[in-house]
C-alpha cells in the first residue's frame, strides 16, 4: 500500500488505486498524510476544508468522511501494511510506517543526497526521489490557503532538489546534463533567479555562452516588467563571471604535478573537479582576451604589466558573444556578398586592404522592415566569417523596437567591459569615461561588433568601437540617416524574399517531400505570409503543430483577412507582435495617420490622397508619410508614390478597429 501526495492524492495497492471519493474526503486524507502518526484537531480540518464560513454541520461531516476513509482503507488491507486511522478525542491520526508517504520518501531522499560530497550516489539518489512526483502536488484537494501552503511547501522542495542533481552534474563535470535538468524547470519557474543563474553557467560551461546571456536578458526583463527589480546578487554574479570568459580551472601546470581545477571564486554553482581523462579546460571560452586579463591595458603601465605566459600557454579566443546560428537559414546571397564587401575590415594594420574594402574598420548597416530577417542575417554572417575576428565578437540587442525599454549606451558598455575581461570594480562609473576605456581596449583589435535592433543613431553612436582593425554591424528598423551622414556608414537594405528564396525556407523548415506535395499552395503562402522570413516560420510552426494539414489548407485559411495575423504568430513571436513593437514607437499622430491609411486605400497612396483620407494639411501629411517610410512601414516606390505592404495593412486596421472600439465610436 502507498500514499502519494506528489502528484493527484491517491492510494494504491499494487497495480490498483483505491476509490477515495468525494475532493473533501480526499482533502481529510491528505491532510492526515501531511502530519503522519500526528493528532490533526477537527478545527484544523474544518479550517483546510472550508475556505469561507464553514456550515453549522461541519463535524458531522468531517466525520462521515473519516469514517467512510476508515472502511476504504480497511477493505484494502490496511491492518498488513501497519496502517491505521484512529480518533483521539476531537482529533484524528493516521499511523502507518513513513516509507509509505512518497512526500516522506522523498524528503528521506533529499536528506541522504550530498551533491559536493559524494556526487555519483547523489545523481542516483536525487533521481530516485524526483521520480516520485507525478504532477502539482496535493492535486484533487480543496482550493484553500492551507493546502495551497502545503504544495507551495513540496513544490520548492522539488525545486532544491532539482538544483541540488545539476550541482552534482556540476561536481562531476556534466555540464550538458545539468543544463538538460535545469531548462525544463527554468521555463516553469521564470523568476526563479538562483536556478536561472545554475541553468546560465551550465550552458556557458558546453559552449552555448549565448545562450546563457539570452537567458540573463530574459529574466532581468521579467524582474523590471512584474517585479518592478533588477537582478539579484546571484543571477549578477553568474552574468558578469559568462561575459569575462573566467576560467574554471587554473591553467595546465607541469606534468610532474596533478592538475586541479577549481570553481570561480565569485560564483561557484558548479564546481568542477579533477577526474581522470577530463581535458584541463572545463569551460569552451577558457579565458578572455590576453591583453583584457586583470585591469585594463591602458590603465596598466607596461613596468607594471605581469610577466608573459609560458610558451606552452594557448591563448584562449577573445569574447564570443554572438547568439547561435539562425536555424534554416538560406538564400541572401547577394546580401551576404555585400556585407562581406563592406563589412570586412583590412587584412593587416597599415597593410593594404583586399580590392573594394575599406582601408580602416567601418560600420555597415543592415535595415528593412519587421520580421525581415535583418538579425538573423548579421548573425549568420558572424558565425560565417569568424575567422576574421580573432579577437572576439561582441553582440547586444539595443531593443529598439522590442517593445520595452531600449537599452541604455551606458548598461551596453558596462556588459561589453565585463566581456573584455575588465574587472567590475574598474569598470568607470560614467558612461563617457566607459566609453573611452572601451575603445582604447578595442583600438588594436580585430573585433566584430553587433549592434542589433537599434531605435536611433544617438543609441549607436557611443557603442562604436572606432579602432581601424574593427567591424561593426548594425540592425534597424530604421533608416538610421543619422549614422550615415555623421558616421558613413554604408547602408543596405534587406528586403522581403522572392517566391523561389520563400519556398525553399519552407521547404528547409517543413521538409521538401511536405512543400513538393503542393508546389501551388507553397507559392500562395509565400505571397499571403509578404515573403518575410518571420512570417513564413510562424506558417511552418502551425504547419508542425499539424502534421495532416495539406499546406492548401493553411493557405486557405491566410485567405481569410480577419485570421491571418492571428494564424501568422506563435506564442509571443509572431508578425502582428513585430509590427505592434514598430507602432509603439511612433507618435499619436503618425500612428493615427497609419491607422488612416490602413483603412482607405487599397496598395498605394500619394500625398495628395492621404491628406485627403485624413483631412489634414499635405505637408503636414508628407512629413507623416516619411517617418513612416522611415521605419519601414511604408515603401516610397517612386517619388511621392508609397506603397504599403498587405500585412502591414492588415495591422493597421485592426490597430484601427481597437482604437474605435476603445474610444466608442
Amino acid at each position: 500500500m502507498h500514499f502519494c501526495l506528489l502528484g493527484t492524492v491517491a492510494v494504491t495497492t499494487g497495480t490498483e488505486e483505491l476509490a477515495l471519493g468525494p475532493v473533501k474526503r480526499r482533502s481529510v486524507l491528505a491532510m492526515l498524510l501531511l502530519r503522519p502518526n500526528s493528532a490533526v484537531p477537527v478545527e484544523q480540518l474544518i479550517s483546510c476544508l472550508w475556505e469561507e464560513e464553514p456550515p453549522a454541520h461541519a463535524r458531522t461531516v468531517i466525520q462521515g468522511h473519516v469514517s467512510r476513509l476508515r472502511a476504504t482503507l480497511a477493505e484494502a488491507g490496511a491492518d498488513a501494511h501497519g496502517v491505521e486511522l484512529t480518533t483521539h478525542g476531537s482529533a484524528y491520526q493516521l499511523r502507518l510506517p513513513e516509507q509509505l508517504v512518497d512526500a516522506q520518501r522523498f524528503s528521506e531522499l533529499l536528506y541522504r543526497a550530498r551533491p559536493e560530497a559524494a556526487p555519483d550516489e547523489a545523481v542516483e539518489l536525487l533521481r530516485q526521489a524526483l521520480d516520485l512526483w507525478r504532477g502539482p502536488a496535493l492535486t484533487g484537494t480543496v482550493a484553500s490557503p492551507p493546502f495551497a501552503a502545503a504544495a507551495h511547501a513540496l513544490e520548492e522542495r522539488r525545486l532544491a532538489a532539482v538544483e541540488a542533481l545539476a550541482r552534482a552534474h556540476g561536481v562531476l563535470g556534466q555540464y550538458e546534463k545539468a543544463a538538460d535538468v535545469l531548462h525544463p524547470v527554468a521555463v516553469a519557474n521564470p523568476l526563479r533567479e538562483g536556478l536561472i543563474a545554475a541553468l546560465m553557467l551550465a550552458l556557458y560551461r558546453i559552449g552555448r555562452q549565448s545562450d546563457a546571456i539570452a537567458w540573463y536578458h530574459r529574466t532581468r526583463q521579467l524582474l523590471a516588467d512584474d517585479l518592478g527589480v533588477d537582478p539579484g546578487e546571484r543571477l549578477r554574479a553568474a552574468y558578469e563571471e559568462i561575459l569575462r570568459a573566467a576560467p574554471a580551472a587554473p591553467a595546465p601546470r607541469a606534468a610532474a604535478e596533478p592538475a586541479a581545477a577549481n570553481a570561480s571564486p565569485e560564483f561557484t554553482e558548479f564546481p568542477d573537479r579533477a577526474r581522470p581523462g577530463a581535458p584541463a579546460q572545463a569551460h569552451p571560452q577558457a579565458q578572455a582576451h590576453p591583453q583584457a586579463q586583470g585591469s585594463p591595458a591602458a590603465a596598466v603601465p607596461p613596468q607594471a604589466a605581469p610577466q608573459a605566459a609560458p610558451q606552452t600557454a594557448v591563448p584562449a579566443p577573445g569574447p564570443q558573444l554572438l547568439p547561435r546560428p539562425p536555424a534554416g537559414f538560406l538564400g541572401r546571397d547577394r546580401e551576404l556578398a555585400v556585407l562581406t564587401r563592406l563589412t570586412l575590415p583590412a587584412a593587416e594594420p597599415g597593410g593594404p586592404a583586399p580590392a573594394g574594402l575599406p582601408p580602416e574598420g567601418g560600420i555597415t548597416l543592415v535595415t528593412g522592415p519587421a520580421g525581415v530577417g535583418k538579425t538573423g542575417l548579421a548573425v549568420h554572417w558572424g558565425h560565417a566569417h569568424a575567422e576574421a575576428f580573432p579577437d572576439g565578437r561582441l553582440f547586444v540587442d539595443l531593443r529598439g523596437f522590442s517593445g520595452g525599454e531600449e537599452a541604455a549606451p551606458a548598461e551596453v558598455l558596462r556588459e561589453f567591459l565585463l566581456a573584455l575581461g575588465t574587472p567590475a570594480d574598474r569598470i568607470p562609473p560614467s558612461p563617457e569615461a566607459a566609453g573611452a576605456l572601451y575603445r582604447s581596449l578595442v583600438a588594436d583589435r580585430r573585433l566584430l561588433v553587433v549592434l542589433d535592433n537599434a531605435r536611433s543613431s544617438a543609441q549607436v553612436r557611443p557603442l562604436l568601437p572606432g579602432g581601424p582593425r574593427c567591424a561593426t554591424l548594425v540592425t534597424s528598423r530604421s533608416r538610421l540617416d543619422g549614422l550615415i551622414a555623421t558616421d558613413a556608414a554604408r547602408p543596405v537594405r534587406l528586403h522581403a524574399l522572392g517566391p523561389e528564396d520563400g519556398v525553399a525556407l519552407l521547404g528547409a523548415l517543413l521538409g521538401p517531400d511536405r512543400v513538393a506535395e503542393d508546389p501551388e499552395a507553397a507559392h500562395e503562402l509565400v505571397a499571403l505570409c509578404d515573403g518575410l522570413p518571420l512570417a513564413l516560420r510562424a506558417a511552418s510552426a502551425q504547419l508542425l503543430a499539424r502534421p495532416r494539414w495539406r499546406l492548401a489548407r493553411l493557405a486557405t485559411a491566410l485567405r481569410d483577412e480577419r485570421r491571418r495575423l492571428t494564424l501568422l504568430s506563435a506564442e509571443d513571436a509572431g508578425v502582428a507582435a513585430a509590427l505592434r513593437n514598430s507602432v509603439t514607437r511612433l507618435s499619436a499622430d503618425d500612428a493615427r495617420l497609419l491607422r488612416t491609411l490602413g483603412t482607405g486605400f487599397a496598395r498605394e497612396v500619394n500625398t495628395a490622397e492621404a491628406a485627403a483620407l485624413a483631412g489634414a494639411d499635405p505637408e503636414l501629411i508628407q512629413d507623416g508619410l516619411e517617418r513612416l517610410a522611415e521605419v519601414h512601414l511604408l515603401d516610397e516606390e517612386a517619388t511621392n508614390r508609397y506603397v504599403m505592404s498587405d500585412l502591414v495593412k492588415l495591422f493597421a486596421q485592426d490597430s484601427g478597429d481597437g482604437k474605435d472600439r476603445q474610444e466608442g465610436r
